[in-house]
């Protein structure tokens, strides 16, 4: 596996446009940082408790599949590890609870 490049300069990147200097990296990694994903899918990402947690999934795999049908690889990527972050936190959530 091909490590997530954080020396890049995330900040004027946009990977819609450069798609080839993504790196999957493991597990969450670049979810904060990759560009115009992070702001695409961020706003939809609510994970506080189960009900509101089943409505933000289902708007996020809504736009993983969109990505798909544009051939948007990086957008695919990036909404997985939106959901897998998700799924993570409230797990844990409830594990504490």
């Amino acid at each position: 596996m091909i490590k997530f490049d954080y020396s890049l300069d995330f900040a004027n990147l946009n990977f819609r446009e450069r798609p080839d200097l993504y790196r999957v990296g493991r597990g969450e990694q670049g979810v904060l940082l990759v560009e115009p994903y992070k702001s695409e899918i961020l706003p939809h990402w609510r994970f506080k408790n189960p009900a509101i947690a089943t409505e933000s999934s289902e708007k996020i795999y809504q736009i993983f599949l969109a990505y798909l049908e544009q051939d948007d690889f990086v957008g695919a990527d990036m909404a997985r590890k939106f959901l897998q972050m998700g799924y993570t936190r409230l797990r844990g959530a409830h594990q504490r609870s």
